[in-house]
């Protein structure tokens, strides 16, 4: 039977996916032969390309089974499963995982190597050799290396210190100079070196608040929120981005210079509460100041019981038919940082762990190229928007509801292969909120939370949920570190505020980046290849849920 939507979600609670098994003829155009050794085996015979030119026509009689998924929602695509790559990893979880990063020391090596010769290495010697390295060393030094006296050098040849002058060896400071707009700049030789090695997790911790961390470091924007204090053990500062690549401005929740959080086996639930606390704290008092609500004191951080009751006073006004301007939430996370020593920035703008979000408006005005106005206006763009049609268009076909639906199907979930491992989708779940790996995922990863019940944005989500939520995304990074990954995008899909006739559960996509997959032109068409089965990766990440205590 054809489904008439694009989904893997069958009104029957169940999903439903294709099997691709290709036979085929394939015709012989070639003219000419070029037919050359190249090589030799151990028993001295040769090893020809006589393969790759065949004399006649082929004819595939049975190449590999390929599973098509359509995405749950259509707008992500369909992801395909290579059954000869996926059984490999049947009940066999372990392999499913990255391998952890080497020590790797330059001035190490330089040791080693005069100790041979019975040569000292002096610290001048040192720096020396690090300053005649090409570029492209320097950088991947500057990313990978795990040795502190390597990271150091490299920050000193990246910009200039302030030292202590009664301890020489401790920077207290960076040197600075006006740009022609009087706007202040440390004094930096080498960007890509300073960003790159400021981002490495080994990099001494001095370096890292003085060149990076500390309010101001990066720049002159301003602090407008902050949970936790000074020295506490979890402090997090709410900067606002004023020219933003998002319009009208976002917010940003940095963990702080006494906070440093650079990897995720250092960030705690406290961490995580007060990041998302933060995200809470400001939607809900811009939709209050546009409400007309009163607000709480100025300059001063809500209670939980505060920000709970602010939620219910603006559910009730809109309920009353208060009709918002900005009703979208923007969400993400890019956890990870890499440079690459051919100066592509693989993810993140900086590894201290920090969170972006951000309101849009509902309608934008507009003008035709024609330099009329437009007067119909333009909706403007949000993700969740993308989630909110298709429940729409779901429903219209099915008259059920597709997260009811798309529910029943992960969890009476059955394998593709039919084979004997574990056919469950759920990595973790409780009353609230249930984590899981998605039947189509769209990077070879991909994880996502899912609110259990139809509460479609932040606003909507009860105190219990949210609080569900933060610990699920923290034990979703926490699985997927432990399986290797070191740089994840998050996102968030929300409903719309104003938008109270469709039933959509609030949802959290996490897409790892994995080395050997960087994405490609199948990727450009929404055309997701993976090599294990979901259910086994699901198994994988229950293993490595296993050993975490938060």
């Amino acid at each position: 039977m054809k489904l008439k939507l694009r989904t893997c979600v069958s009104p029957k609670g169940c999903f439903v996916y294709g099997i691709h098994k290709p036979a085929y003829a394939v015709e012989n155009l070639r003219g000419n032969s070029y037919l050359e050794t190249l090589g030799k085996f151990p028993d001295g015979s040769k090893h020809t390309n006589l393969l790759n030119f065949p004399e006649s026509n082929i004819e595939v009689e049975k190449a590999d089974v390929i599973y098509e998924i359509p995405n749950p929602f259509p707008f992500r695509g369909a992801t395909y499963i290579n059954s000869h790559w996926a059984n490999r990893n049947v009940n066999n979880i372990n392999d499913i995982c990255l391998p952890r990063i080497e020590s790797t020391s330059f001035s190490q090596l330089l040791k080693k190597v005069l100790e041979k010769q019975k040569l000292e290495l002096t610290e001048e010697t040192l720096r020396a050799a690090f300053q005649t390295l090409d570029q492209p060393l320097l950088i991947t030094l500057a990313s990978r290396s795990t040795d502190q006296e390597d990271l150091s050098i490299l920050a000193k040849l990246s910009c200039d210190f302030i030292w202590d002058e009664a301890d020489p060896d401790k920077p207290i400071g960076l040197k600075y100079q006006n740009t022609n707009h009087k706007i202040p700049k440390a004094v930096i030789h080498n960007h890509p070196v300073f960003e790159t090695v400021v981002n490495n997790p080994a990099l001494p911790e001095i370096y890292k608040k003085l060149m990076v961390l500390k309010p101001g470091a990066q720049g002159g924007s301003e602090i407008v929120g902050e949970i936790g204090k000074k020295n506490e053990k979890s402090h997090v500062y709410e900067y606002l981005r004023r020219n933003s690549y998002i319009a009208w401005g976002h917010y940003a929740a940095n963990m702080a210079d006494d906070s440093v959080r650079y990897q995720i086996d250092d960030l705690t639930l406290d961490d995580i509460q007060n990041m998302r606390f933060l995200y809470y704290q400001r939607t809900y008092v811009r939709l209050a100041s546009e409400l007309g609500l009163a607000l709480p004191v100025n300059q001063k951080t809500l209670s939980i019981e505060a920000l709970e009751s602010l939620r219910l006073e603006i559910l009730d006004a809109i309920n009353n038919d208060c009709h918002l301007n900005f009703d979208g939430t923007i969400w993400g996370w890019n956890f990870g940082f890499d440079f690459a020593p051919s100066l592509y920035r693989l993810h993140a703008s900086h590894q201290q762990i920090h969170q972006q979000y951000a309101m849009v408006p509902n309608q934008l005005e507009s003008i035709c190229s024609t330099g009329e106005p437009f007067t119909e206006g333009i909706p403007v763009y949000s993700c969740g928007d993308l989630v909110t049609e298709f429940a729409e268009t779901y429903y219209d076909h099915h008259q059920q509801h597709f997260f009811d639906d798309y529910l029943q199907a992960i969890y009476s979930n059955k394998r593709m292969d039919n084979g004997s491992g574990d056919s469950s989708l759920v990595i973790f779940e409780d009353e609230n909120v249930i984590l899981f790996v998605p039947k189509a995922q769209v990077s070879q990863w991909e994880i996502q939370l899912m609110t259990k019940k139809p509460e479609g944005n932040i606003l909507e989500a009860s105190q219990q949920t949210r609080s569900a939520l933060d610990q699920g995304l923290l034990l979703a990074q926490k699985i997927l570190a432990g399986l290797g990954a070191r740089m994840v995008t998050s996102i968030e899909y929300a409903k719309r505020i104003n938008v109270n006739h469709v039933r959509q559960h609030l949802i959290y996509a996490l897409l790892p980046k994995l080395p050997e997959s960087p994405g490609a032109f199948s990727e450009a068409q929404l055309r997701w290849i993976n090599g294990h089965y979901p259910e086994d990766f699901a198994a994988a990440c229950r293993a490595k849920l296993k050993k975490i205590n938060i």
